[in-house]
């Protein structure tokens, strides 16, 4: 990728900005948005020639758990609590149910790649564990 002719930061200053960023607490979806909505940086891959989970993984920030499966934990966990309210609520059981096997076909990805341990394996008391840490 060729970054575009008008970015005016440098590859370390786009890499500084990542860190800074991350530090600040952001995931690394939204480090993206914002370095394309308030620098004016269309691509970190382009501008810094490293993605920005590179960058973050190279300065040792990348969260324990990937951003995908965790947002997935989230929503699990919203779910869970309003079926708690909502016994009778069948299509947010299914939902549910569909949701955690998302989850789980996730985690044998993860575990194949690397990026979770060999051991780690769902479950709803510990997802909310996680989700309430904020991993």
């Amino acid at each position: 990728m060729v970054p575009a002719q008008w970015v005016s930061y440098s590859e370390d200053e786009v890499a500084r900005l990542v860190v800074k960023l991350a530090k600040d607490g952001l995931q690394p979806a939204l480090i993206g948005l914002v370095l394309r909505d308030q620098y004016g940086i269309p691509s970190v891959k382009a501008a810094a020639k490293k993605t920005v989970t590179q960058i973050l993984a190279d300065n040792k920030l990348l969260p324990s758990i990937p951003q995908d499966l965790f947002n997935l934990l989230r929503r699990a966990v919203r779910l869970r609590a309003h079926l708690e309210r909502n016994k009778h609520d069948a299509h947010s059981i299914r939902g549910l149910e569909l949701l955690e096997s998302m989850v789980r076909r996730l985690v044998k990805y993860y575990r194949g790649t690397g990026k979770l341990p060999a051991d780690w394996e769902y479950d709803a008391e510990r997802a909310k564990l996680i989700v309430e840490k904020g991993a």
